[in-house]
């Protein structure tokens, strides 16, 4: 089978990436990237004896020279730092590393040599300040979701959604959207769960579409489908975007090295500068909280493929089980609890709690409410 129509080298190269992770499944693999084994493995092999230069359809000239000059070894750093404006001395030192660079220098004397050119500038430098956050100890525990915000694309918006995971950092998905609705949303969520699998929660701000954006209302359809797939949802603190620090960082670094500066006449245009983009960010752009390593050494796909028919969730023989209504309410002891519009057509179980006349309201194995008969307003 041919690989997809979006950008070979970019395909090529995340394949052998994540079939090089420990315990991954080429097979499976080969299913989500539509392609067959004879070719998956023909790629594996070119790469592990010529790296990524090996996985182009033409021969590309050597990425370093054994009989550099001083003066060669500057202009490389001149010119790895003119592709890449924001990056800085250790992340330039790092990548000529991984490049095959012979007598890198080191990262003080590439910023001096910046500095000395005209490309550092003083106040960016001092801001150039490290982020301390916690992470989860392995991938796919929790990916980070959001939509940076929206920019002009000839004469209409790009709004850019991006999906990063939480332990490695790796942007499992960047896509130019003309729209945040909720459709939108699922059908690029579905790629990339194809692609990379489930993770066990993903992580949202309180806003469209997957934010309940006021109301009594927890949950909108589409969280209410991930729950469906086995995939929590966590959202931030309102007003609090240091929740979500990863993927707000994600954001500065896509602004700087992508967005800023740049006009693009159209999505296809966003989306082409998107792609090549997120290649480079995971595979060859130095991250700093990852001690100068790129994101994809750090990343393996989830081991839970995506289901096309996510089976009916079975409940135990304790379990009150519930169809909620059109109105979005359940009915619990003769009383009537309003759960959310979302959820109605599905059905739920309701659980005793810790405490007396208190119950806990489960959509499978996601806790989605609390009713408590003792109070007023039972719903919590």
């Amino acid at each position: 089978m041919p690989w997809k129509d979006v950008s070979l080298m970019s395909q090529r190269l995340e394949f052998v990436a994540l079939a090089a992770a420990e315990g991954a499944n080429v097979r499976e693999l080969c299913r989500r990237f539509a392609i067959s084994p004879k070719t998956a493995y023909k790629w594996i092999a070119r790469h592990r004896d010529g790296g990524d230069d090996a996985l182009a359809d033409r021969p590309r000239r050597p990425a370093s020279s054994p009989a550099r000059c001083p003066g060669d070894l500057e202009a490389a750093v001149l010119r790895l730092r003119d592709d890449h404006p924001a990056w800085g001395g250790r992340k330039l030192r790092a990548r000529l590393a991984a490049m095959g660079m012979a007598a890198v220098p080191a990262a003080s004397t590439i910023t001096a040599i910046l500095r000395r050119h005209g490309r550092l500038e003083p106040a960016a430098s001092a801001a150039a300040t490290p982020w301390v956050r916690f992470e989860h100890d392995a991938p796919n525990r929790l990916w980070q979701m959001d939509f940076k915000g929206h920019f002009a694309a000839g004469a209409g918006r790009c709004h850019p959604l991006t999906i990063l995971d939480d332990h490695s950092r790796y942007a499992v998905g960047l896509y130019a959207c003309g729209d945040q609705r909720e459709a939108t949303v699922r059908r690029l969520l579905e790629a990339t769960f194809r692609a990379h699998g489930l993770p066990e929660r993903i992580l949202c701000d309180n806003g469209s579409p997957w934010g309940p954006c006021g109301g009594e209302a927890r949950h909108t359809g589409l969280t209410v489908w991930l729950l469906r797939l086995g995939v929590g949802v966590s959202h931030g603190r309102p007003f609090h975007p240091q929740t979500q620090g990863k993927d707000e960082r994600f954001h500065r670094t896509l602004k700087a090295e992508v967005i800023q500066g740049r006009a693009f006449r159209d999505l296809e245009a966003c989306r082409s500068g998107f792609e090549a983009w997120r290649e480079t960010y995971n595979h060859r752009r130095p991250h700093e909280a990852l001690g100068l390593a790129v994101p994809a050494s750090r990343y393996r796909m989830s081991e839970r493929p995506y289901p096309e028919a996510p089976p009916s969730w079975e409940y135990g023989p304790g379990d009150a089980v519930r169809k909620v209504a059109c109105d979005g309410t359940i009915s619990f002891r003769g009383r009537r609890s309003v759960l959310g519009k979302a959820f109605r057509g599905e059905r739920v179980a309701v659980r005793p709690a810790d405490a007396d006349g208190s119950f806990g309201v489960y959509f499978g194995v996601h806790r989605v409410a609390g009713i408590d008969l003792r109070a007023h307003n039972d719903l919590h």
